[in-house]
């Protein structure tokens, strides 16, 4: 496999396609606001801004948001964190052509939740979401490894979703990379028992068809 196909996702309509452990599929298949479920699951919830600003857009992005060519977007990354643990790697991209009409509280949000603008704006209509396992040689890993550091879990295998979100004229896409610990969680008001073994390996069961959508 060359390093061109490395940087690109296989990005798949059907949950089922990715082959993730029965587990980890349940969170891929969140219906609704996936911030409102980490949310239940935690008792204090955080997002963290790593950045947003231009950036390339990665190699398979462009097409999904309708660019003729991979080029400069509007791009935020953040950590979802449950009890101080990161749980999701959240990034959102924005074409420059989107302008603040289309999305007026972007530029702002800081350390605040993309998902709970979205879920609550009748304006915004969502697409169906897409699902991959990101393998190593994709930019996201690259990026994971950064903000994570020695907590970043090289021999995971990780799982991801994504949406195309239109506002108006503007279309905004979000991409959820699922994080090791997210297995480790539990409803905040219940006692916590024996969890799943963290992400590993893509050999479990999976089906079911696919929910419609989240954010963060």
């Amino acid at each position: 496999m060359n390093h061109a196909s490395l940087r690109r996702a296989r990005w798949l309509a059907h949950p089922g396609g990715v082959r993730a452990p029965a587990a980890l599929h349940d969170w891929l298949t969140t219906p609704g606001s996936l911030t409102a479920r980490l949310v239940a699951h935690s008792r204090a919830f955080r997002v963290q801004k790593l950045r947003q600003g231009r950036a390339p857009c990665l190699a398979d992005e462009a097409a999904a948001l309708g660019l003729a060519r991979a080029q400069q977007v509007i791009e935020r990354e953040v950590l979802l964190r449950c009890d101080g643990v990161a749980a999701v790697y959240g990034h959102t991209v924005m074409p420059l052509d989107a302008d603040a009409g289309d999305w007026p509280l972007f530029s702002a949000l800081g350390e605040r939740s993309l998902g709970t603008t979205l879920f609550h704006d009748p304006l915004v209509r969502r697409g169906a979401l897409q699902f991959a396992r990101i393998r190593p040689g994709h930019p996201l890993l690259a990026r994971m490894r950064a903000a994570l550091g020695t907590a970043f879990d090289a021999d995971a295998t990780y799982y991801a979703r994504r949406c195309v979100y239109r506002r108006r004229q503007g279309l905004l896409m979000v991409t959820e990379v699922f994080l090791p610990a997210v297995l480790d969680l539990a409803p905040a008001a219940t006692t916590r028992e024996a969890r799943p073994a963290a992400i590993r390996t893509g050999n479990g069961d999976s089906g079911g068809a696919a929910p419609v959508t989240n954010t963060k």
